[in-house]
């Protein structure tokens, strides 16, 4: 090993909780020199393992599977990986892949990555921890040493919020080879916390006692299912009225390796189901008393073993046996002929809300009839304080809360149940952000169970607002004090009144603004071709073929782009997550209709942040209205702009938006008053107008002002009449007129 490269992820928010009394603990290796082949979900490119490390050649190479290769396209086959050919692109292509899976965390977690790696020459990658499809990773930006050495680098991630997490590398056009030796994830916790106590919720998961009147029990049977701690589904066995096969208590049978113990066995037939459906044509479940929380931390543990080697899924249930959740719980599980045992400690994230059992789809990667054994199965989840719970701090001076263990509990009084936080006379004490939780005694639990007003927090005893179960929701308070907070249980209600303290100034009501000039995007037709550049320099244009997929004769795929064309609506100020907004305007378009998606961007137009703003809008030709409260979700904390995406579809269209509002949305006030515009005028709204553009600011008068009714194209042709690249060269036509490209 040589040098130490540390990169920090959010920096600033690492060292205030560094500040803190703790230890790093590692809880995720994996060493890739043990490797043979890729061990992870392919998402397009295939790292090579030679020399005792997993390889990523760079992005002049790819690994295309025989359906992608059987297409053509601008490479050349160098040979084969596994079942992959490898092919070399003649120009870079963007490329990413897993670097580690199944990595336990926690709710608001801090994790540090130390990996041994080189590359041929020195580069800066991306490299994301992510938790689940529909979420915004955790992103680092990370550099590689250029050296013939592994050396050591470092990275941290300041937060996540999401179990079981993965690593994914995004060199994307880097062409420098890089060499992962191997790779450390270590946690950050904290000290003093309170010993942790495990209880165990499950009955003869020893398989040692025979199920007597439970092996009866239908799956189905929700005041008794819950009692079978193992249930096994086997094509055709247990047939109910559909054509279908019903889960049942799972075969106690003797252990085939002792005589002396007993198991729990799931007698696989062969799978004949089409399609991925077939995954599930035998499965197994480990099935808890209880369904669990997002942010409980559960130790699961068990023996198991197949008839044959065969890797397979696992998925979070609900209550009944096949009663599917979500697609992920424990990560892959890969059987063997001998006996392994999983332990494994997971913290049930938002989308796992709910769950009661974990479910391995037992023909996920091979149709064989096998027998798979399972033993010594063990539920266990930490001894938890119930009921109501606050914890508050001064957000001027610190973001982190050090005390979960020692919350305050809500007592029950005449007026509901009531906790104040901070002291009276003691302003040191006093809190303007608070967090609600229904449960105490770990933090991730603390934090996974949260509750959040549906409005904006009043100082106001008499005003009552609903809450709901959020995640990790960080309450903010119209002041600095110590307050007095009571919760109805029964309707789901809370109030806060500050006893001591300086309020926070809050603004006086303004009426709401309407930008109602009409803007226009011209939207240029959006270019389907792709261009290859030759060794040689020489370009190929290629043509689009006549089929309904859109394939290209001998092309790698289309060029054109959703955000081709993009309207901004820029906010004012950077937007905080949690704060509530309206947006409204009047839109119409030159086609019959034009779906768009939308977007949060940052604080210029085009640096995207989060996937999802306030959903699609579908544009028509009649004037129509919209109207919308948004929350700016936690992924987009900080954004200023709403981005709608104005190329979803190909052709050419002409797009007006008029009579706009963004303002802070309180329902407390009176219609047409707000507390803070968003918007004061044309210089909030940015137009793109085809590929390769970049976003400008909407012009009220002058020549942005003139609305071309006749959509425009972005297509050029040579004088053949085929459609040719844009940097096509010689004489073209373009709109009905001849130009010359030179």
């Amino acid at each position: 090993m040589k040098k130490l490269f540390t990169l920090v992820a959010l920096l600033a928010m690492f060292l205030g909780a560094n500040a803190q009394g703790g230890k790093w603990v590692e809880v995720y290796s994996i060493d890739y020199s043990t490797y043979n082949g890729f061990p992870f979900y392919v998402m397009g490119y295939v790292p090579e393992f030679d020399n005792g490390c997993m390889t990523d050649f760079g992005a002049m190479y790819g690994y295309l599977n025989d359906e992608d290769f059987a297409k053509g396209g601008d490479f050349t086959e160098v040979g084969m990986v596994g079942t992959y050919h490898k092919v070399q692109y003649n120009s870079p292509s963007w490329h990413q892949y897993f670097i580690a899976d199944n990595i336990p965390t926690k709710i608001a977690g801090k994790y540090k990555v130390i990996a041994n790696v080189k590359a041929t020459a020195a580069c800066t990658i991306n490299v994301n921890m992510g938790w689940s499809w529909s979420e915004d990773p955790a992103s680092a930006s990370v550099s590689i040493p250029g050296d013939t050495e592994f050396q050591e680098v470092e990275w941290q991630y300041a937060s996540v919020n999401g179990s079981s997490c993965n690593l994914v590398a995004q060199p994307g056009t880097v062409t420098e080879t890089i060499e992962w030796q191997s790779l450390k994830v270590y946690e950050w916790q904290k000290e003093g916390q309170r010993e942790k106590v495990w209880l165990e919720d499950i009955e003869n998961g020893d398989a040692e006692t025979p199920w007597g009147d439970l092996a009866n029990v239908k799956y189905n049977d929700q005041e008794n299912n819950f009692k079978v701690c193992a249930w096994s589904k086997e094509r055709m066995v247990n047939p109910n009225e559909d054509g279908g096969w019903d889960p049942f208590p799972a075969s106690i049978e003797v252990d085939p390796d002792n005589d002396a113990n007993h198991v729990f066995v799931c007698h696989g037939k062969a799978a004949i189901t089409e399609g991925d459906a077939a995954a599930w044509d035998n499965q197994f479940w480990i099935q808890s008393k209880h369904a669990w929380k997002a942010g409980t931390s559960l130790k699961i543990k068990f023996r198991y073993k197949a008839s044959k080697e065969v890797t397979c899924q696992t998925q979070i249930h609900k209550q009944n046996p096949s009663d599917y959740l979500i697609w992920h719980a424990i990560g892959d599980m890969s059987f063997t002929e001998t006996w392994q045992t999983f332990d494994k400690t997971i913290t049930m994230g938002d989308d796992m809300n709910g769950g009661w059992s974990v479910a391995f789809n037992l023909n996920s990667s091979d149709k064989d009839a096998i027998d798979f054994y399972f033993d010594d199965l063990s539920w266990q989840y930490l001894k938890l304080d119930e009921g109501y719970f606050v914890s508050g701090i001064n957000s001027k001076t610190t973001t982190s809360y050090d005390d979960l263990d020692n919350a305050i509990p809500f007592e029950e009084t005449s007026e509901g149940l009531v906790a104040v936080v901070g002291e009276e006379g003691k302003p040191a004490t006093h809190v303007d952000q608070v967090m609600i939780s229904t449960t105490r005694g770990d933090d991730q639990a603390f934090m996974g169970a949260t509750l959040k007003p549906t409005g904006k927090i009043h100082d106001d005893p008499e005003e009552w607002q609903e809450y709901v179960s959020s995640t990790n929701a960080r309450l903010d308070l119209p002041g600095l004090g110590a307050w007095k907070i009571v919760l109805d249980v029964e309707y789901s209600s809370i109030s806060f009144d500050m006893i001591d303290g300086v309020p926070y100034d809050e603004p006086d009501p303004v009426a709401i603004y309407t930008y109602a000039d009409e803007i226009v995007v011209n939207g240029l037709e959006r270019d389907d071709l792709k261009d290859s550049k030759g060794q040689d320099g020489t370009i190929t244009v290629r043509e689009e073929a006549d089929d309904p997929a859109g394939v290209e004769v001998g092309g790698e795929g289309h060029n054109g782009e959703a955000w081709d064309n993009q309207f901004f609506i820029k906010a004012n100020r950077a937007l905080k997550k949690g704060e509530v907004t309206k947006l409204a305007f009047n839109y119409m378009c030159s086609v019959e209709e034009a779906k768009t998606t939308t977007q949060c961007h940052g604080e210029n137009p085009g640096d995207y942040k989060h996937y999802a703003a306030i959903g699609d809008v579908t544009f028509t030709n009649d004037w129509q209205p919209f109207e919308q409260e948004f929350t700016v979700p936690e992924q987009a904390d900080g954004m200023w702009n709403i981005a709608f995406n104005m190329a979803e579809i190909k052709e050419a269209c002409v797009y007006q938006i008029k009579d706009v509002q963004w303002y802070i949305y309180d329902a407390s006030l009176d219609a047409g008053l707000t507390t803070e515009n968003l918007i004061s005028g044309g210089a909030n709204f940015f137009v793109k107008e085809g590929a390769g553009t970049t976003p400008r600011q909407w012009e009220a008068a002058g020549i942005n002002n003139v609305v071309n009714k006749k959509a425009t194209s972005n297509v050029t042709y040579n004088l053949a009449g085929q459609r040719v690249s844009k940097d096509f060269k010689g004489i073209v036509v373009k709109n009905g007129q001849k130009f010359m490209n030179k």
